[in-house]
C-alpha cells in the first residue's frame, strides 16, 4: 500500500492506494469517532457492484448508514440532485460530526463534496473513488461543484475530504473506455510537471492497458503525488494550481458543444491537450517533435484524439464561458517542454481557432 499526504495544515489528509483496503477504511472510521448517523452516496451503476460491501464495512465500524443513490451520468451533477441529498441528510438527522461518504466516480465525488461543504456549513466527507479518472483527479484536491445549464462546475466550493481510499481492485470492474478516460489526466501530469513520469507512461503503455497492478499503483500514486504537491502550494487556484487545467479549457468547450453526452471528461481532456499543444507549437513554445510525442502517446494508449460533431465557432464562444476566464481574458496553460508549462494570456483568436480546426479534423491528417 502507498500513502500520499496532502499537506494543508489542519485540513491535511492522506490518500491510501492499494488493494483490498477494507481494513484501512474500517480503522480510519473507528479512529475518527464520527457521529453514528452517516450517508453513503453512490450512483446506480456503482451501487450494484460495491455499495453493499462498503456499507457493511462502515457499519462494522459502528456507523448507521443511509444509502443515497443518484442516477449515473453527468446530468446528476446538478442542484436538483444535491437537494435530494440535502433532504436525505436532514431527514436522517445528520449532525456536524456526521460523515458523508462518496462512493463512485467524479460526478458522485464532486456532488457529494458540494453537499458536504454546504450542509450545516460543512461536515466531514470521505472519498472512495471507483474510476481511474476520479482516483487520479477529482477525488484529490478539494474541488467540489455542480453544473448549471449554462456551464460546467460553475457552482461549487473548495472543500477538502478527510481521506481518500483508492482501491486498485475496483479498476478491474471498469470497461476499457473508462480506463482510457482516466489515462488522459495521467498523461497530463507528466506534461505539466514530470518528464520522467511521461517517459514511464510511454514505456509502460502496454502494461497500463493490461492493468498490471504494480504499474497501475505507480502511475496512480505518482499522479496523486503531483496533484497533492500542487494543491499543497496553492489550494484555491490563485496561481500554481492553474497548471492542472492543461487541456481543460478546450475540453470543457468540447463537452459543452456535444451536450455533455458524447465524450467522457477524460476523453475531452485528451483532445484538449492536443489542442493546447497545438497552440504551444504555433507560438513556438515547443517544436514539432514534442507535439508529435503527445499525439503518439495518446494514440498508443487508445485514447480519443479528435472531436466529432463539433463546430469551431460554437467551441470558441464556449471558452469564454469557462470559469477560468477573467474579464473576458482566457488564461491558457501551454507547454514550454514536456514537464513544464506556463500561463499565457494573450493568444490570438486566429491561433485558437486553428487549434480547434486541428482537433476536429480527420485523424488521418495528424
Amino acid at each position: 500500500m502507498r500513502k500520499v499526504k496532502v499537506e494543508l495544515g489542519i485540513d491535511s489528509y492522506e490518500i491510501l492506494i492499494g488493494n483490498a483496503l477494507n481494513d484501512e477504511l474500517k480503522n480510519f472510521v473507528v479512529n475518527k469517532k464520527f457521529s453514528k448517523k452517516s450517508l453513503l452516496v453512490t450512483d446506480t451503476n456503482v451501487e450494484k457492484i460495491f455499495a453493499a460491501e462498503i456499507k457493511k464495512i462502515l457499519e462494522s465500524a459502528g456507523l448507521e448508514i443511509k444509502l443515497v443513490t443518484i442516477p449515473a451520468g453527468e446530468t446528476s451533477k446538478s442542484l436538483s440532485e444535491a437537494e435530494k441529498i440535502f433532504t436525505a441528510a436532514i431527514e436522517y438527522g445528520l449532525d456536524r460530526k456526521s460523515a458523508i461518504f462518496a462512493l463512485g466516480g467524479g460526478v458522485v465525488g464532486d456532488l457529494t463534496g458540494f453537499v458536504a461543504a454546504a450542509y450545516l456549513r460543512g461536515v466531514p466527507f470521505i472519498q472512495i473513488p471507483t474510476t481511474l479518472l476520479s482516483q487520479v483527479d477529482s477525488s484529490v484536491g478539494g474541488k467540489t461543484a455542480v453544473n448549471h445549464k449554462l456551464g460546467k462546475n460553475l457552482i461549487g466550493a473548495f472543500y477538502q475530504p478527510k481521506a481518500v481510499f483508492i482501491d486498485l481492485d475496483m479498476l478491474k470492474t471498469l470497461p476499457a473506455r473508462e480506463i482510457k478516460s482516466g489515462l488522459g489526466e495521467i498523461v497530463k501530469y507528466g506534461i505539466i510537471r514530470d518528464s520522467k513520469f511521461f517517459d514511464y507512461v510511454e514505456n509502460n503503455a502496454e502494461k497500463i492497458l493490461r492493468l498490471e497492478n504494480e504499474v497501475m499503483e505507480n502511475i496512480i500514486a505518482r499522479s496523486c503525488e503531483i496533484k497533492a504537491d500542487v494543491v499543497s502550494k496553492d489550494e484555491k487556484e490563485s496561481g500554481l494550481r492553474r497548471i492542472l487545467n492543461f487541456g481543460h479549457t478546450m475540453a470543457h468547450a468540447i463537452e459543452e458543444a456535444t451536450n455533455y453526452s458524447k465524450y467522457a471528461h477524460g476523453e475531452a481532456v485528451a483532445i484538449g491537450m492536443i489542442g493546447a499543444a497545438h497552440i504551444s507549437k504555433n507560438l513556438n513554445m515547443i517544436d514539432e517533435e514534442i507535439f508529435k510525442r503527445i499525439q503518439i502517446l495518446i494514440d498508443k494508449l487508445g485514447m480519443v484524439s479528435r472531436a466529432e460533431d463539433c463546430n469551431v465557432d460554437e467551441m470558441f464562444k464556449a471558452i469564454f464561458r469557462d470559469k477560468k476566464t477573467i474579464n473576458g481574458k482566457i488564461n491558457w496553460v501551454l507547454m514550454n517542454s514536456i514537464g513544464e508549462v506556463s500561463i499565457v494570456g494573450n493568444v490570438s483568436d486566429e491561433i485558437v481557432k486553428s487549434a480547434f480546426n486541428y482537433i476536429i479534423c480527420e485523424s488521418d491528417n495528424f
